[in-house]
């Protein structure tokens, strides 16, 4: 099958630091391509790959040390590409939530879109109303909820290649895992709080956006001098595995409707725990009391810190193996192309 990936420019792909979306297609065209698949990404000319690369920007744009540019433009040109070579492929997947949808509108029952952010959002009920006949593939059923009647395909959960995450049966150290942006929603500030009323160290390697530097400044960094607590920064792929491998546990104290959190199928992939709290997809990639626990309050948290020892951690790799590779996540994804490749255009709906 002849495929598209088309990747967002903010990120390497995948992302040389923190990073998500880039990091999940990433995983998916390597897998892709080892199933025997011709796949070209469009990304930046950064990226790591053994699909086609066709680059178009000389790098990401997070990374970039040029003062002005337009994530914009940049995306535009991209998608100009994207459409001037549609010709040659089965399936277009997009990774840019809906950017594309007035340009590639006559083409749409040739793409997949995958929707990689929150929903939940005042006016995205009335774009994706207006553009029916993309098809939409969510990365949990709970992201869905605040679109039903969108034109969703399937659900597709994360993956990531088995070998970059070795399982660790022994932890090297005794310390709980912080590992995420220093943001409202993800809580930085309670898993720091949780760390010290257990009495173990947190070590935090997180990253902080412009868009959070006030909450960081006024609630996360005056605590991170406080007992307990390490902050590392932004690591890369190459560190992950070690920080990880070796914490007693993840800490996971999202309070929004998380649309999946690939750092909790990470830990899993080391065989660490993970404590998470039920909030967005968490039910979905925890099962609870065996790759992790699922907590509603500190109290809850604490319990829960307490019990990590009677997880098994090479059956927490396993639950990983069996649902959240990437090999997993692109057979999945062939499934939803098979259907894309054999549906025929629709007519416009005004």
């Amino acid at each position: 099958m002849q495929i598209a990936q088309i990747a967002p420019l903010y990120e390497a792909v995948p992302p040389r630091l923190y990073g998500g979306t880039e990091r999940v297609v990433a995983h998916l065209c390597d897998a892709l391509v080892e199933l025997g698949h011709d796949v070209t990404l469009f990304a930046a000319a950064d990226a790591r790959t053994k699909a086609q690369l066709v680059a178009v920007r000389d790098e990401a744009i997070r990374l970039d040390a040029t003062v002005l540019t337009s994530d914009l433009a940049a995306h535009l040109t991209m998608l100009h590409e994207v459409r001037r070579r549609s010709w040659q492929f089965d399936v277009m997947h997009f990774h840019l939530d809906l950017i594309h949808f007035p340009m590639f509108e006559t083409l749409a029952h040739k793409t997949v879109t995958t929707t990689h952010g929150r929903l939940d959002l005042k006016d995205l009920p009335a774009v994706y109303r207006h553009w029916p006949s993309f098809g939409l593939v969510s990365i949990s059923d709970h992201q869905r909820l605040a679109l039903p009647a969108a034109n969703w395909l399937a659900t597709v959960p994360h993956g990531v290649a088995p070998d970059q995450f070795r399982p660790c049966a022994r932890p090297r150290a005794d310390y709980l895992a912080f590992l995420g942006r220093m943001s409202p929603e993800k809580r930085p500030d309670v898993a720091i709080r949780i760390a010290q009323r257990a009495r173990i160290p947190l070590r935090m390697a997180a990253k902080v956006d412009m868009a959070d530097a006030a909450y960081f400044e006024a609630i996360a960094r005056p605590l991170l001098s406080g007992p307990f607590v390490e902050f590392i920064g932004e690591i890369g792929d190459t560190d992950k595995a070690d920080f990880l491998g070796h914490a007693r546990a993840l800490l996971f104290p999202v309070n929004w409707p998380e649309p999946f959190g690939l750092v909790m199928i990470e830990a899993m992939a080391c065989g660490t725990p993970v404590i998470a709290w039920n909030s967005g997809s968490v039910p979905e990639v925890i099962d609870d009391g065996v790759t992790g626990f699922i907590v509603e309050t500190e109290e809850q948290a604490l319990d829960a810190i307490a019990r990590v020892p009677t997880l098994d951690r090479q059956r927490i790799r396993s639950v990983f193996e069996q649902r959240f590779t990437s090999m997993a996540m692109a057979r999945a994804y062939l499934e939803v192309y098979s259907g894309v490749s054999n549906r025929r255009p629709l007519r416009r709906v005004s």
